[in-house]
This record gives C-alpha cells, structure tokens and sequence, in this order.
C-alpha cells in the first residue's frame, strides 16, 4: 500500500497508508480523540473525518471545544431539519441552509401551506425519530450533468446548478432518502445530534430578492450537550425581555412612528436619559482636552466628492437641491470638521489637536434592516477627529484605548479590540499607505499591552481601524467603539500645517467615536440595564410616596423641594391610592429608589428607602440621604 506523510500541528510527521482517513488518524492516537473528534483541517481545507486524503497533507483534527465544531454540528443539524420537513412534506422544496451566528436556519418553498409553532414541534419530533435512526451522512462527487439529473425536481436546486461554471465538481450529501448539495463538512451520522431546538420562522424572499417568492425561513440552534442548550435558550428568553423595543414603550423612552420610518422620537423620560449619557461625554471631552464644535446637518455635493462619499457610499445618501445645486446630507461628520480645520493655519504646536462633535448624521438603510434604535435612518454619532505628526500616532491611539476603557468601565461593560483591515474593493489611497496604517494601529495596541484581532478587508474605504466589541450583561457582543487611522483625507483636501522647519506638511488624522452612535449605544444600555438604569442615568431617580396624604404629605413636599434643590430627578406620588399599589408601580418603573414617609420618618426628618430589585428597607435622616445619593451619583456606581 502506497504511504503518506502527515505533518501534525506539534510539527511531528508520521507515515499512513494512502486514503486514510481523519477518523482513523484519531483513532491511531488514542479512541478517546477518536471520539471527542468532528471534523478537520486538511492543508487548510475542512474535511469530514471519513473523507480519503490521498496526498502528504497537514492536519489538524477539530474536537467539540472548538468554534469550528458548533458550526459543523449546526450545519449537519440544517440537514437534519430539512430531511424531517422532506419525510413530513414530500412536496417540499428547498433552496439554501447555512450556519448563522445564531444556529442555522433553512429557506423552504411549501407552496400554500404557511408553518407554525405546532408545525415546528412536529417537525421536532421527526428530527428526534431520525436521530434515533443512526443514518451515515454520505459525501458525493457528481459532475455538473450528474447534479442536474439528481435533482430534476427541484427549481431552486437547478437555478443553483446551472450557475456553476461546466468544469466544478459538485459535491451534494446523502442521509438516507434526502440528498442536498453541500460543500460540508459534516458530522457522521444523525445520532451524533444530542441537543437542538427550532426557534422560529420568518419569511425570506428567494434570493434576497423581494421581486422573487416569498420561502419560509425555518432558524434553529444546536449544541453538543443539553446544558448548553438549556443555558441558551434561558438567555434567549432573558433577552425577550430586555428588548429595547419592548422596555422604550413601557418606560417611555422612545417611539417610532410610520411617518418616519427609522427616525426615532425621544420621549421625555428617554430625552432625560440621552441627556445624561450627552452631559457625561461632554465633561469626559473636556477633561480630554478636547475642542467641541457642531457643522452643517447639509453640504454641498462638491465636498461629498473631494472625501470620496460621493462615489463610495451615494446609495445610502440623502440628497436635495438648493439653488439648482445638488447637496447632500451628511452620512458622517469628518468632511465638516476638515473645514472647520481648514478654516485656520495650524503648527506642529497645535497637535494633537482633538476636535470632538455630537453629530447628527442620516444614512438610507434598508426598510427592512430598521430595528428599534439598533438600525435607524438618522443617529447622533459622538464623532472626534484628531490631527496629528507621523510620530504621535502610536501614542495618540494608546491613549485612546486608555480612554475607551475608562468609559466602558463606567457602564461596566467589557471589551475586545478587532484590527479591521483594508477592503479588497472601494478603497482609496496606496496599499504601502494602508500598509503603514495598519501597523501603526496594531503597535499602538502592543505599547500598552492590548491584544487585538484581526479583521480581514473590513476596514472603512479610507483607512483601517480599530474596532471595540463591547460584551454586555448576557454575555452578548455588540460593536460600538472605533478608532479609524486616516492618511488619505488629508491629502484629498490638502490638509497642512507648519513643521519646526518652517516647511508646511500633511498631518495625519483620526476618526473615532467611543459610542458608535448615541441612539444604538442606548439601545444596548436599555437590554444591558433590562431597563433598571444605575442612579446617575435614570430619568426618574426616586419617588415620594407618603404613607397618607391627610397626616404626611405636607413633609412630603418638603423632602420633594430639598431634592429638587440638590438637582435630584424625584416624582412626588400624591395620588389617592394604597401604599403597596405605589410601592409595586414604582418598581414596575424600575426606579432606582422608592422612599416612604410616614409618623416615624416625619418625627425624625428622616426617609426610609428601597432600592429597586431589593425587599430591604432601610431608614437613615434625610441628609444622610442626600450624601448617599450624591456618592452613588458622582462615583457612577
């Protein structure tokens, strides 16, 4: 028999015969890999563990711990969901079924037959009853002819097909009576299935095009075991109810209304909060050292084509005429600061000259993307832009990142940093600048010891950045922080400024924003908090609620005035309702605290508190009180 070589990631080579397989390398080395193993690396491509390797190759094996292993369990686990509707629902067609970051989800043509939540229990229990079967997953070879004989039934699966160029291999999977097409890899056999659930079904147009059918779009998940599984399906049920959409109706945050789709309205309490998160930005900057200003919400074309805008990103511009001139609004905040910089002569001396603006920008995003304030049309973005000299990029970013961290800290939010690198298409500049560029950002993430990630070509079309993915209290990621290191702007607008020599040179610039957008950022908050937002930020901060009107509401107002002068946000309860009625609302409102005045409270000048989420009562003199508060208030706890 005809030997191989194998290369093993320790760097060891040992000796095969031709065709063996990842299985049987596994079991080589030990039955209990054998077992743990799914799939593997084969000279870097992902190979199912019973698939021939004819060549000397390098290896590496995926086990259940590894990312790659959830998305191959998922994606057998589609299969798997298809092959249940197929035996339910032989008319069945299908088109696609891939790996989502939430599980996996299949797009089925039923005809007129419409799915719902009992037909994906029922559909459940044909998937348990295949598991149980033990069916072998079957890779196949088929040429293009061969493809479409397999599957002259099925319209999605012949358009599919008749796309791929004469000379493809085709490569389809089999489990007993249903077949698809599939570059794999996948698990096994269908008992290797422990722990899934389907989630729901939505609508999705045939090819994202809304000209084409409407299929059904059945999502699931799967896990390795049924801890996993139950753990997720909490937390899915946690996040149900810390929608944003959800809490911004109840506590009256925000609303959104058919008359501006994706243009969010501020509620008085949400006005409050925004107000806050504004106030604490502006004295951050300030402390920062930083220049705030505000520019046109409408330019003229002629500056969108100069940044590149106009030609890189018009399809998501709002645009008017004015004057028989074509102008647009602004979908980002950078070309109205450079001419706030432009409108001065700068040294050396000025830099690092951080300029800082709360700006509202307006982008055309697809109607049906809009979601609550994670995906609007119109965003305040909490833009800065910095100039600088080559030699201050490194330490102007390290001190970003510094910055960055304080403030995520303050909302208790953790983070990890993405390098987003140049996009292979719609990119201006040279790749030696962007080249440079990159590794500005990355050494400024070693000088102070930050580990990052790489982001292969998503950088903006101007520059490569640093992106912050903040992890919130249900331990999901949401992007919000950027940094963005900009060579080429300067020179589309002939930035300068004076170097010690007397020579004018090219500085270069930062685009950043810590929030992302302050509407989005908000959003996040609401589900992060569940609604029940730290002292400091909450609209409303305490209520007054007195134990009867007739004997206590005279001191009731008292305490109500002296907070009010101590610049607190309290709502004095005077309605003619029981106490337990207005203690229950007020936790209802997810105020962070709740006081009770009766005899006792009145005789000592005193207040006896709860604090929302908690059953303990606590009573302390009315100026001890006010210390508390203004602690929690001025430390941010």
């Amino acid at each position: 028999m005809e030997k191989i070589k194998i290369n093993f990631p320790d760097g060891k080579i040992k000796g095969y015969d031709k065709s063996i397989t990842l299985g049987d390398i596994a079991q080589s080395i030990s039955p209990s890999l054998r077992k743990k193993s799914i799939a593997g690396y084969v000279n870097d491509e992902l190979y199912d563990l019973n698939r021939p390797i004819d060549k000397d190759s390098s290896i590496r094996l995926l086990t259940k711990d590894d990312d790659e292993a959830w998305e191959v369990l998922n994606h057998s686990s589609a299969h798997l969901l298809a092959h249940a509707v197929k035996r339910l629902y032989p008319e069945a067609l299908f088109w696609v079924g891939p790996v989502v970051d939430e599980g996996f989800y299949y797009d089925i043509d039923l005809g007129d037959i419409s799915f719902n939540e009992n037909d994906l229990l029922k559909i459940e229990h044909e998937m348990n009853k295949i598991i149980k079967e033990n069916i072998n997953l079957e890779r196949i070879i088929l040429t293009k002819n061969e493809a479409l004989k397999v599957f002259s039934g099925d319209k999605y699966k012949i358009d599919l097909i008749n796309e791929l160029p004469e000379t493809e291999v085709i490569t389809a999977y089999r489990q007993d009576d249903f077949i698809d097409l599939c570059r794999g890899p996948h698990l096994q056999s269908t008992n290797q299935i422990k722990a899934f659930k389907l989630l729901k079904v939505a609508g999705a147009y045939y090819k994202g095009d809304k000209n084409n059918k409407m299929l059904q779009r059945v999502y699931g998940i799967a896990f390795f075991n049924k801890d996993d599984l139950a753990k997720h399906l909490f937390m899915l049920e946690e996040a149900k109810k810390r929608d944003h959409r959800k809490l911004g109706k109840e506590l009256g945050l925000f609303m959104l209304s058919e008359y501006g789709p994706g243009f969010p309205f501020w509620l008085p309490n949400g006005m409050t909060l925004r107000r806050q998160l504004e106030e604490f930005w502006y004295q951050t900057h300030i402390k920062e050292d930083y220049q705030l200003i505000q520019t046109p919400i409408m330019l003229n074309k002629e500056l969108w084509e100069i940044s590149g805008h106009w030609y890189n990103y018009r399809e998501n511009m709002y645009t008017s005429e004015i004057d028989d001139y074509e102008y647009a609004i602004k979908p980002m905040n950078c070309p109205g600061c450079i001419l706030v910089y432009k409108h001065d002569l700068h040294s050396y001396k000025d830099f690092p000259l951080r300029i800082g603006e709360l700006g509202l920008v307006h982008r055309h995003e697809a109607s049906g993307a809009l979601a609550g304030l994670f995906r609007v049309r119109n965003f305040t973005q909490d833009d800065a832009h910095i100039f600088m000299r080559d030699d201050q990029i490194i330490s102007e970013v390290s001190k970003l990142i510094k910055l960055y961290e304080y403030v995520y800290s303050v909302f208790g939010l953790d983070y990890y940093i993405e390098l987003s690198t140049r996009p292979e298409e719609k990119y201006i500049g040279t790749v030696e600048i962007w080249d440079k560029a990159e590794k500005a950002l990355a050494d400024a993430c070693t000088k102070i010891g930050k580990k990052f990630r790489i982001n292969e070509g998503d950088g903006a079309f101007y520059g490569p950045k640093l992106d912050f993915q903040l992890r919130d209290s249900l331990g999901r990621i949401w992007q919000c922080g950027t940094i963005q290191l900009d060579m080429n702007l300067p020179e589309r607008f002939d930035l300068s400024y004076v170097d010690a020599d007397g020579e004018k040179k090219r500085p270069v610039m930062l685009h950043r924003a810590l929030f992302g957008s302050l509407e989005r950022f908000i959003g996040i908050l609401i589900e992060h908090y569940a609604g029940a937002f730290p002292l400091w930020l909450a609209p409303r901060q305490i209520d007054i609620i007195p134990v009867n009107n007739e004997f206590h509401l005279d001191y009731a107002n008292e305490v109500y005035k002296i907070l009010l002068s101590n610049k607190f946000r309290v709502n004095l309860d005077n309605r003619e309702e029981k106490l337990g009625y207005k203690i229950r609302e007020s936790q209802i409102n997810k105020v962070p605290y709740s006081i009770v005045l009766g005899d006792k409270e009145k005789q000592n000048k005193a207040v006896t508190f709860r604090k929302y989420g908690k059953k303990e009562e606590v009573t302390i003199a009315l100026n001890d009180f006010i210390k508390l508060l203004n602690d929690e208030v001025e430390n941010k706890k």
